[in-house]
């Protein structure tokens, strides 16, 4: 069985532009507004627009801008670096400018909050991107254009000039060629030449002063809703999918015999006479376009979420309708609107109090989208297509190196034994300031991997730099598309876990355990002796997402046991084999959101000085699952228990033989050895989570600290 998706998995990074295949896009915002025959003033509309925004701040962002009609019929946009109220103080700054009191019948705004990924964050690589000078077209885009650089030398060639580092630029300054080309098409006409021009993942929308009150919105492998106000009862519950009339197929641009780039003369299409409008007399409607609900949710629960490739527009009577180039047989014909029953903070966070609770409880979902599209568990077969054109060179290599920090650095210590095991080659891992402070020596047959959950670690980064000037293998393990550590790597893994917000990070280890996982099975796939015990942990995955809702069900009871741990000053977590990483881990996210000291602590290492902490008033946790260090597990926990230490266990489910040596006793499903910290490592994060509770601390904020290190 293939775990099936909508889109081919995020394999290759933005630097890799000879691979086009389709990225999943950076979580960020975009946010659109049209009033048909709904009168409001301009500074209603810009404080609208810029509430969308604030609504879809949690999901990260560097800069953001808007685009709304000026006082002439020109299109006017105002765009800032920093935090939306730095957007909100300039637009203030600009009222006289944009003359805040005009009332307007019929208009289209437009607002992004960007994350960068193409060009720093700057006022010019901001969104919206324009066409040109005079902002003829301009679009606000989420994703990631893989084949820009194509499309940008082709406009270069036809003498356009770009301002800004951005891929979204190009899509502006495509459509205004387009339309020079043909002026008599319309704007979702034009769109869907764009779109059949782009290779990546995107969320679109588009606003032009040749098309005033229209706006023409797509998607392909980036979330889009489009939420719809009225006074009036609607006249149906669906809107009708419309094809182009003869299905045209993508048109490519490159011709393979000059290298040169042409666009297509034409496109067969076809225009639908279906309306969707209101019924009774007041033809009023109000129009909304997001990426996430939160933004849309407190002016109407009326939505409908588009498909990838759908091109809903808006025309000048105020009509949505949604077209499609190709009709497949599993297509719907048909978009239902739907009725959002949740308010704003619970779809930003569901019926969660945090985002670190969510994204707990996230899990057994962003595991399986790790997964997604890469391994086959019928086959037993496993493809990252981020890096199997570098395999052999990699099978070739005379070490392994695994550089991170932090949790990140948890996860290569959680995989260093199966790399070994199933590489058969040197695997060392190292926290990459350390590996800076002593200038490791690199050789240009080292392949080196670097893990970080966004990207832009500083240290980690430092030490790819210090890698790669040595000519070393470059492989990045990030959560982020885009970021730095994605650019200067050869190649890499996308673990795809989704956005994460809160500071202690908790899905993305879980994703990054098993990206390793599943890079460990690739590269031994042509080692017979190594099928079983790939076949063995290819199976163990297949079920590791039941496995992981079962040790979540453990929650209330590892909420009664952190009401007599929070007071404590002090807490050892103990452990060995593939356990060790789990208790590091489970240590530093106690240490990072309740305040309180904790430590790892390899349970080999137990007689050589942490013995002589352990009495009756220290709280012990102890991981202590049936593999092949159990037996030497058990002998630890026996010199905890003979010093009046009272531990409490985690364990492999149904074992009876161990519980008699704990207070409390925590039992999670028994998987393959090298999997089991996927499991074990959970209840620690809910025991940090309870505790942090209960201690009063700020849950997704701890002090200090911050998501992204980018200062050494």
């Amino acid at each position: 069985m293939v775990i099936n998706q909508d889109m081919p998995p995020p394999h290759l990074f933005t630097s890799l532009t000879r691979y086009h295949t389709t990225l999943t896009p950076r979580q960020i915002g975009i946010f659109a507004y049209l009033n048909y025959l709904s009168t409001k003033r301009r500074a209603e509309i810009i404080e609208l627009l810029i509430r969308g925004l604030e609504r879809l701040e949690y999901r990260g962002y560097d800069s953001a801008g808007i685009g709304v009609d000026g006082v002439t019929a020109n299109v006017t946009l105002v765009k800032q670096t920093g935090k939306v109220k730095c957007l909100r103080d300039k637009i203030e700054a600009q009222q006289d400018k944009l003359d805040f009191d005009t009332e307007l019948d019929i208009h289209v705004g437009i607002a992004h909050t960007r994350w960068a990924t193409h060009g720093v964050p700057s006022d010019i690589n901001s969104h919206p991107q324009r066409s040109d000078e005079s902002n003829e077209f301009v679009v606000v885009h989420n994703g990631i254009i893989t084949n820009y650089k194509d499309i940008k030398q082709f406009l270069i060639q036809k003498g356009y000039k770009f301002e800004s580092d951005t891929d979204t630029e190009v899509i502006a300054k495509l459509v205004l060629h387009l339309h020079r080309l043909h002026p008599t098409y319309s704007f979702r006409e034009l769109v869907e030449q764009v779109i059949q021009q782009m290779e990546g993942a995107f969320a679109l929308a588009f606003k032009s002063k040749h098309f005033p009150g229209e706006i023409v919105a797509t998607r392909r492998g980036s979330p889009l809703l489009v939420g719809i106000k009225t006074k009036e009862k609607l006249a149906s519950d669906h809107i009708p999918v419309l094809y182009s009339k003869d299905s045209p197929e993508k048109v490519d641009l490159q011709d393979p015999r000059t290298h040169v780039y042409e666009l297509p003369h034409g496109l067969s299409r076809t225009e639908s006479t279906a309306e969707f409008l209101p019924l009774g007399d007041d033809k009023s409607v109000e129009y909304f376009f997001a990426s996430d609900a939160s933004a849309i949710i407190e002016h109407t629960n009326r939505v409908l979420y588009l498909l990838d490739d759908d091109v809903a527009s808006v025309d000048s009577e105020g009509i949505l309708k949604i077209h499609r180039l190709k009709r497949c047989l599993e297509d719907s014909h048909a978009r239902e609107i739907t009725t959002l029953k949740m308010e704003i903070q619970q779809i930003m966070k569901g019926n969660y109090s945090s985002f670190m609770q969510k994204e707990i409880f996230e899990q057994p979902e962003s595991v399986v989208n790790t997964m997604r599209g890469r391994i086959n568990f019928d086959s037993e077969t496993v493809v990252l297509g981020g890096i199997k054109e570098h395999l052999s060179e990699i099978r070739r290599c005379r070490r392994l190196l695994l550089i991170a920090c932090g949790t990140s650095y948890h996860s290569t210590i959680a995989t260093r034994q199966l790399l070994e095991e199933l590489t058969e080659l040197p695997v060392m891992v190292d926290l990459a300031s350390d590996f800076l402070d002593r200038n490791t020596p690199i050789f240009r047959d080292d392949v080196c991997f670097f893990v970080s959950q966004s990207g832009e670690t500083a240290d980690t980064l430092l030490a790819l730099r210090y890698c790669k000037q040595r000519g070393a293998l470059i492989v990045g393990i990030t959560n982020t598309v885009g970021s730095s550590i994605c650019r200067e790597s050869h190649c890499g893994v996308h673990i795809n876990a989704g956005p994460e917000i809160g500071v202690a990070s908790t899905k993305a280890y879980t994703s990054q355990m098993i990206s390793l996982v599943m890079f460990a099975l690739m590269i031994s796939e042509d080692r017979i002796s190594a099928q079983p015990r790939r076949s063995e942990i290819i199976q163990g995955l297949r079920h590791l997402p039941d496995q992981i809702k079962e040790v979540l069900k453990l929650d209330k009871k590892i909420q009664e046991i952190s009401k007599v741990v929070f007071e404590k000053k002090s807490l050892l977590v103990l452990g060995r084999g593939y356990n060790y990483a789990t208790c590091l881990e489970g240590a530093l996210k106690i240490k990072e959101i309740t305040y309180m000291h904790s430590e790892g602590i390899l349970a080999g290492e137990l007689k050589h000085g942490p013995l002589a902490l352990v009495d009756e008033g220290m709280p012990i946790i102890m991981v202590c699952t049936r593999d092949n260090v159990f037996v030497k597990c058990m002998n630890a926990l026996q010199q905890v228990t003979a010093r009046e230490g009272r531990p409490i266990l985690i364990c492999s489910k149904g074992d009876e033989e161990i519980k008699k040596f704990a207070t409390n006793c925590l039992e999670v499903p028994k998987t393959v050895d090298c999997l089991q910290g996927l499991l074990t490592v959970i209840p620690l994060q809910l025991l940090s989570y309870h505790v942090a509770v209960l201690r009063g601390c700020n849950v997704d904020c701890p002090r200090n600290l911050a998501k992204s290190v980018t200062v050494e």
